[in-house]
């Protein structure tokens, strides 16, 4: 396509159009969830019928998991080149199928492979939506983001009974197999209607392409640097560090929910606020489902105003004294249930801040990629989770996790302000001065400026 047809594309388009793009995205990531949320609601029944261990099940989930989380650089490397309808079309099929092999796996080994099929179907389908709502909203990039990634946190809340249902009438081979074509057809469907920001853009996005975001509180790259440029530079590895203290931090804290309710002997005690009255326990997951979705699109829109950096202190900050409270007065049943809350939501936000964060930084021409290579650290963080087990029954008590992940915490938010700000803005400044001067070719300016 031509410069002045791309240029006669975009004006024709709405301002609309772009939201549309992102509403589809949404879907996406909410036919995807059930992949991570849901497994949960077949480990007894699959555990019944074929005898095999929780455990030995469970490592089709860490498949799963690794496979979604390592393998979005290189998903996220193909968005960029061939645009994200071939890869989302391709990761709904393969999710598809990864749920209908789970359907008829009568060994460990297919169910391993169908985690793997899965997991790399949910893992292209994640990158790409998350990489093209930050290129169609250069201006709103942390609630396109946050909103997205709602859509994956909270999309498993409408199907969570209705395949807990079919599980009980029907048994988990019929909810593995309808619910894996359903969500599979519906990802595909959408996959065709998916367009390449660099190709079709809305008259909204028109006039930002090329400035990004004129609030000088969200300072932009126009620079667009490749994945092996950004491997090299420091920042990039700061927001990797960054990223995975906070990850490992929170799921310190929340992946063992189940075993401190227990230890501190309110898990069943039911609790009534305003109106509604479960179980302690229950209640908390419940709270879960929502807040872990609302945070990311929240701190996204209001770091979009005040600055990234600024929310991280704040929403980094808010993560640390919440644990450290859960720890001191979590043994009270609705304290737990209101401070378990608290938690979550300073935690999730983190999967709309770093790639919005990471976007500024590098630009967009590239965003998908280098995003993919970001959210590794959702990866190497879950690796660090089996460390709180080891300092439970190292010290017998939850103290030191308690205190180990309030302090990941606070480390973060103090590095966020007093270290990757001023990295940040320096290394913007530095890629600008290179395009203002013409010290950088114009094949490595913003793809969207040309």
């Amino acid at each position: 396509m031509t410069r002045d047809n791309t240029l006669a594309t975009m004006a024709t388009r709405p301002a609309s159009y772009r939201w549309m793009q992102l509403l589809m995205g949404i879907v996406c990531m909410a036919m995807i969830a059930n992949l991570q949320y849901g497994w949960t609601l077949f480990v007894n029944p699959i555990q019944e019928k074929h005898g095999w261990s929780r455990a030995a099940i469970q490592v089709a989930f860490t498949i799963f998991v690794l496979a979604e989380t390592w393998l979005v650089p290189i998903e996220g490397y193909l968005v960029d080149r061939f645009g994200p309808r071939p890869v989302v079309l391709v990761g709904g099929i393969m999710c598809g199928i990864g749920w209908v092999l789970n359907s008829f796996a009568d060994s460990l080994p297919m169910l391993y492979v169908a985690a793997a099929v899965s997991g790399i179907g949910a893992g292209a389908v994640y990158g790409t939506c998350v990489g093209n709502a930050l290129k169609w909203f250069p201006d709103r990039r942390g609630l396109a983001a946050g909103l997205t990634a709602a859509g994956f946190g909270a999309g498993s809340a409408l199907t969570i009974l209705p395949i807990s249902a079919m599980i009980k009438s029907s048994g988990y081979e019929s909810a593995f197999l309808y619910f894996g074509i359903g969500q599979g057809v519906v990802v595909a469907v959408l996959a065709l209607l998916l367009t390449d920001p660099r190709n079709v853009v809305s008259s909204a996005l028109k006039a930002k392409a090329g400035r990004g975001s004129e609030n000088p509180a969200v300072p932009q790259s126009r620079r667009d640097f490749k994945p092996s440029e950004v491997v090299r530079s420091p920042v990039f590895w700061v927001m990797y560090f960054m990223f995975v203290v906070v990850a490992a931090g929170g799921l310190m804290a929340t992946a063992q929910l189940g075993p401190i309710a227990k230890d501190f002997q309110i898990g069943d005690t039911p609790v009534s606020i305003m109106g509604l009255a479960l179980p302690a326990l229950t209640f908390a997951l419940a709270i879960d489902r929502v807040l872990n979705g609302l945070t990311r699109p929240f701190f996204g829109w209001v770091s979009d105003r005040i600055g990234r950096e600024p929310t991280m202190f704040f929403a980094f900050g808010l993560e640390a004294f919440g644990i450290l409270a859960l720890y001191h007065y979590g043994q009270n049943p609705v304290l737990f249930v209101v401070l378990t809350g608290l938690v979550f939501f300073a935690w999730g936000e983190i999967y709309s801040l770093f790639p919005s964060t990471c976007a500024d930084t590098f630009g967009s021409g590239y965003a998908t990629a280098n995003a993919g290579m970001l959210y590794t650290a959702k990866g190497t963080a879950s690796l660090l989770v089996p460390v709180s087990s080891v300092l439970v029954s190292m010290t017998g008590s939850w103290h030191a996790v308690f205190i180990v992940a309030s302090a990941l915490n606070a480390l973060a938010a103090l590095m966020a302000w007093f270290v990757l700000r001023p990295m940040r803005r320096a290394h913007i400044e530095a890629a600008n001065d290179a395009v203002r001067t013409g010290a950088v070719p114009a094949s490595e300016a913003p793809v969207m400026a040309h």
